[in-house]
């Protein structure tokens, strides 16, 4: 979907659906109420009757009214009126309109939205957060079906603005929230792909791929010949059982000064996730294909930024590995050496995800990193103590802490700050090598990033545990692209 900004008056605009506020209490926005005035006080008398309620995010539609050019009116209730609205609603609300939208026959749409006030953000945010939830919406998974979904006929949007010096600003920030949107896309198609596809050297394939045609960026991955040469004996040890071999990827977006130290992303890639020895229980082990979440938003945040053509040294690096059960496969008790030198008794094969994160984790050390960022569905703890709202975050520098929290904070995708104390550390003592992999029933998504602390002592890191925010389960299965729009946010403020 493509959208531009442009100040014209919304009632003059040939368009297939024109997107209106209105509020809970019948106060009508100035466009609104000119509207609701040349059609004799239809849309207050809508509101009063109960039909177009005004509430958050609800929509009705209305046709062939005077002094209108568009062939549909979408009247848009953003709640009651006040001075400002937060963003959560105003993201709440674009959300519904989208969906609205998509589901007519609209090839195009327009938005008026000048007189929505949002709580500390401005127009700029507004259009990136608008033209990010129509090309989320837009968003469809039928490539694997023999019978493809119905094309979308939503093609064009326009963001209009009051004046038209505002215009360029606003066209700018329209192409960031699509861009946004499409690293989303591709966060969503990776996670959403089946664990026989979607394998490691697939996401090699999709690294060069993404750097194809790109001066910026270059792909490459280590094979498990060159891991074992690096004595990556941890990450090692999850492929062990599987007949897939396991891959690390790395790409290197080259947009800042030489001089410039680069922010290094670090994606957890176990494209499937049986649990291996310590085998999960087979209901909803279909979903262990999302296991490589965090690879994906990684994948989906270096997209967005070789877009934007951000100004700053970026490097992703992907652990992708399958963890599968058969007679090579690790089992526990075992222990296995780390590429750190550290030993690991590895009492659960299924906390495999941080197995192969602290290895990749060393291997950044040779970048020296302005920062390091690693992307995981690391723990089912971590959902029970966040649910689906929050991603867990996890640090060793406060200052990143914020940073991220704040990225999250405007990007509406929001983490949590976990504490990360050295009274946890001793949970993962072991009696037969330097740490054990799991540190017991108690805290357990705080211990796995104790454990992930112990191989980042030389540079500022921060770990995001995304188990509960990259997929919904149910009815509404699928990757949710998240934290891809945290992390552009974070990256674009570094790069300013």
């Amino acid at each position: 979907m493509e959208f531009q900004a442009k100040a014209a008056s919304p009632l003059t605009l040939r368009t297939g659906t024109l997107v209106l506020p209105i509020f809970e209490s019948g106060k009508l926005p100035a466009a609104t109420a000119e509207l609701d005035k040349a059609n004799g006080g239809l849309i207050a008398k809508l509101i009063k009757q109960g039909d177009a309620k005004g509430s958050l995010g609800h929509c009705y539609n209305l046709v062939n009214l005077n002094d209108c050019k568009a062939e549909r009116v979408l009247l848009l209730g953003f709640g009651k009126a006040k001075d400002s609205l937060s963003a959560d609603k105003f993201d709440k609300a674009l959300t519904k309109a989208a969906s609205a939208v998509k589901a007519s026959a609209s090839k195009d749409v327009s938005l008026h939205l000048s007189d929505i006030d949002v709580e500390e953000r401005c127009e700029g945010w507004k259009a990136r957060q608008t033209a990010k939830h129509f090309t989320n919406a837009l968003y469809q998974f039928s490539q694997l079906k023999s019978t493809k979904a119905p094309a979308i006929s939503l093609k064009k949007g326009v963001y209009l603005v009051a004046e038209k010096g505002q215009t360029k600003a606003i066209g700018e920030a329209l192409k960031d929230g699509t861009a946004i949107g499409a690293g989303m896309s591709l966060a969503k198609d990776l996670g959403n792909l089946p664990g026989n596809i979607c394998t490691p050297k697939y996401l090699t394939q999709e690294a060069k791929k993404l750097a194809r045609g790109n001066a910026k960026l270059t792909a490459k991955a280590l094979g498990e010949k060159q891991m074992r040469d690096l004595k990556m004996g941890s990450l090692l040890s999850v492929s062990a059982g599987s007949v897939e071999e396991a891959q690390l990827v790395i790409m290197d977006y080259k947009g800042g000064k030489k001089t410039d130290k680069p922010i290094v992303l670090v994606g957890k890639g176990i494209t499937f996730d049986s649990g291996g020895i310590s085998l999960k229980p087979g209901a909803g082990m279909d979903e262990m294909k999302y296991d490589m979440g965090g690879a994906a938003s990684v994948f989906g945040a270096m997209r967005t930024i070789t877009e934007m053509q951000l100004p700053l040294n970026v490097i992703a690096v992907v652990a992708a590995a399958e963890n599968m059960p058969n007679g090579n496969a690790t089992k526990p008790g075992d222990v296995v050496t780390s590429m750190s030198g550290q030993t690991i008794e590895v009492l659960n094969t299924d906390a495999e995800g941080r197995l192969v994160l602290c290895d990749a984790l060393t291997y950044v050390e040779r970048f020296k990193p302005k920062a390091v960022i690693d992307v995981a569905t690391l723990t089912g703890a971590c959902v029970v103590a966040l649910g689906k709202h929050a991603t867990g975050l996890y640090s060793n520098n406060d200052e990143l802490a914020e940073q991220l929290l704040d990225a999250g904070q405007n990007a509406g995708d929001k983490a949590w700050h976990m504490p990360l104390w050295d009274e946890y550390q001793q949970q993962l003592d072991s009696n037969f090598a330097d740490i054990a992999n799991i540190g017991g029933p108690g805290g357990g998504s705080v211990t796995a990033a104790c454990f992930l602390s112990r191989f980042t002592k030389t540079y500022d890191w921060a770990h995001l545990d995304i188990a509960g925010t990259a997929w919904l389960g149910g009815g509404a299965k699928g990757s949710t692209g998240r934290p891809v729009a945290m992390l552009v946010e974070y990256l674009q403020q570094q790069a300013l």
